[in-house]
């Protein structure tokens, strides 16, 4: 969530998620996923940076709940995938080794 003024002043908390479009014309309004419009003091730089800032957090969170919480941080599971060496049988026919 972040949060925004209303132009009259309120402030508010917006899903960032919800967002669609945001436009400065001249006054800035968000356009939400479901058609929902809301005009804001804030500038565009602004909330890009309130996103950006937002989402950073989520990731910041999710990567100290991995350190921290055993159950948030399962064992590794082994590779799946490991190179495989040539087989020399192969390469005979080629007379390359």
């Amino acid at each position: 969530m972040i949060t925004l003024t209303r132009l009259t002043g309120s402030t508010f908390l917006l899903n960032a998620d919800l967002i669609e479009r945001i436009d400065a014309t001249p006054d800035t309004v968000i356009t939400l996923v479901d058609g929902k419009k809301y005009a804001v003091a804030e500038s565009l730089p602004q909330i890009l940076d309130s996103i950006m800032r937002f989402r950073g957090q989520i990731v910041a969170l999710g990567t100290l709940l991995d350190s921290v919480h055993p159950l948030m941080n399962p064992e590794p599971a082994s590779p799946r995938l490991t190179a495989v060496p040539p087989h020399a049988e192969s390469f005979m026919n080629t007379g390359e080794l």
